[in-house]
């Protein structure tokens, strides 16, 4: 039978074999040995110093002086040793005081930084909305049919009629697709008293303008669906223009605030995705043009800056700055809560009664999964949820007109000069007829806060920028003195909280009785038996060492016994 085959070399040797390995390492050590010698043993370490041998003269004096140079080098390192402590307390001594001082520079560098980087946007953003103004024949202001009025800045409206070649100025009503249906024939109703108006819902699905037309899977969805309404009425009312006035082409500017929909709008009309659009704040930063047709080049511009000096709504929902760069998300969603109705935002988001922001943020968070180590809610993200909701195109609210404007017939034939008034409305009455609208019960209904201010000149985005600066230093200054006064409070409970113990250590009834069941039997037993007998009276010595004359006895009286 064949012996299987062993998975690992065996390490038995032979004896001849071994032997000639010893050997070899013999003979190579001698020779490391005989070459050391020839070299006089460098390689060795060197032996230890043997001392001053007793034949010596003068041996005692050789120690002594030898003791003496030992000593002197133990004190100059002793010293030396010194001298660096002192020099590295001057330095700390040195930093601590310019510590402030560097600290103070760190500062103003930081904030000049931050100046510098929050300015060159905002100023850019303002020259590009300029560039699209002058350079438009008719400007196209983009208003969210959920609150028109609110998306209205009388600042871009201003500039549009006082500019120097008569410019028009038409209003769209975007999104009419997430309000009810009434409340969209009011609004129009209203705003065609000053300016010509033309009610828009955006496509929602489109294909890259580089893309071939056989994928027509890939897109991007942003609304609830994927039909254009209103583009063939706006592209009318633009082509009478320019047959009315004689023109072969015009330039039409789109403007509005963040998030209203101009980039989707364009997309619209060119029947493919030519301008880059999404729910993130300020994605269009520069001018872009878009040839829609011979006649009509459309000029895509960034959103308008809100001024600082909107109510808290306005800067949360039409703000340029993203909402994933936000600092204080959960400040930010408090004013939109107050000026809608509770229980239709209970009923929206499905959540039970609240009190405050944070209590509503809190149950959203965790009926959504939102929650951070520990199970902790997450409410930042919660509070980043609702500003996508209200501003994209998830949240169906709506606001109320106010009433009618008096004696504006010469402003509106102005404005609406040179436009085919009629086809406009027919126009108008036909989209609002194919769009699906949601009903009233299902939309909240919001307040509106006016019309909200603009920045359009670099000059006031610097002012802003300064009184911010101010603003934010005040701030600062009053959060150190709140933090003052909250921790000479906290102190204070410190203290109170200490007295509270000491009081607590004084031995109570209940302390007594512990101690007593904790004593001898014995102890306990005598006093039980005291407790027992009441008319036992207590047992009184008298430790006085006079006694009374009384008590003495007489030696002179003798008593007899009777027998």
């Amino acid at each position: 039978m064949k012996r299987p085959k062993l998975k690992k070399a065996s390490k038995r040797l032979s004896c001849h074999k071994r032997f000639k390995i010893q050997r070899k390492i013999r003979e190579h050590k001698r020779k490391v040995r005989k070459e050391a010698k020839k070299h006089g043993n460098k390689g060795k370490k060197s032996r230890k110093d043997p001392g001053v041998p007793n034949s010596a003269p003068f041996k005692e004096a050789i120690l002594r002086e030898a003791e003496q140079r030992k000593q002197d080098l133990e004190e100059l390192k002793q010293k030396q040793k010194l001298a660096r402590q002192k020099e590295v307390e001057k330095k700390r001594k040195l930093e601590a005081k310019k510590a402030p001082e560097i600290n103070e520079k760190k500062l103003k560098q930081k904030k000049k930084v931050a100046k510098l980087q929050d300015k060159s946007p905002r100023k850019s953003l303002c020259c590009e909305l300029n560039k699209v103004l002058d350079t438009a024949d008719v400007v196209l202001e983009v208003l969210d049919a959920r609150d028109p009025l609110g998306y209205r800045c009388p600042q871009v409206e201003q500039t549009v009629l006082q500019s120097e070649g008569k410019k028009q100025l038409v209003l769209v009503l975007n999104k009419i697709d997430l309000v009810p249906k009434e409340n969209a024939e009011k609004w129009l109703k209203y705003l065609e008293n000053e300016f010509p108006v033309v009610v828009f819902k955006s496509s929602t699905l489109l294909q890259d303008r580089t893309m071939e037309k056989r994928k027509r899977n890939t897109g991007i969805e942003i609304s609830h669906s994927n039909t254009c309404a209103g583009d063939e009425n706006l592209l009318k009312l633009l082509g009478s223009y320019c047959r009315k006035q004689d023109l072969k082409s015009i330039k039409v500017g789109v403007v509005g605030f963040p998030n209203v929909g101009k980039s989707s709008i364009i997309n619209s009309l060119k029947k493919m995705r030519a301008c880059n659009v999404g729910q993130v704040r300020g994605l269009t930063k520069s001018m872009q043009e878009v040839l829609v047709d011979k006649q009509i080049k459309v000029l895509d511009s960034p959103g308008i800056i809100a001024s600082l000096s909107n109510s808290g709504v306005a800067l949360s929902l039409r703000n340029t700055v993203d909402i994933e760069t936000l600092e204080k998300p959960t400040s930010v969603v408090e004013p939109i809560l107050k000026n809608c109705n509770k229980q239709q935002v209970m009923l929206q988001y499905n959540v039970p009664d609240f009190k405050t922001s944070l209590e509503f943020l809190t149950l959203l968070a965790r009926k959504r999964s939102m929650l951070k180590k520990g199970g902790i809610p997450d409410v930042e993200k919660a509070a980043r949820l609702i500003l996508y909701d209200w501003t994209g195109a998830k949240v169906s609210y709506h606001t109320y007109p106010p009433e009618l404007p008096v004696n504006t017939a010469n402003l509106v034939e102005e404005a609406k000069r040179g436009f085919d008034t009629g086809e406009l409305t027919k126009g108008n009455e036909n989209t609002l007829k194919v769009v699906r609208c949601p009903n009233m019960a299902s939309s909240i209904v919001f307040q509106s806060t006016g019309q909200t201010n603009g920045l359009i000149e670099e000059g006031n985005v610097e002012e802003e920028l300064n009184d911010k600066d101010d603003s934010l230093m005040e701030q600062e200054d009053h959060d150190c003195l709140v933090e003052q006064e909250n921790s000479k409070a906290e102190y204070a409970e410190i203290d109170q909280d200490k007295e509270k113990l000491k009081a607590d250590r004084r031995p109570t009834a209940k302390m007594l009785q512990v101690k007593q069941m904790k004593a001898p039997a014995k102890k306990r037993q005598l006093e039980s038996e005291k407790i027992a007998d009441p008319g036992q009276k207590p047992l009184s010595v008298d430790l006085s060492c006079e006694k009374p004359m009384e008590d003495a006895y007489d030696f002179n009286t003798d008593y007899v016994e009777d027998l």
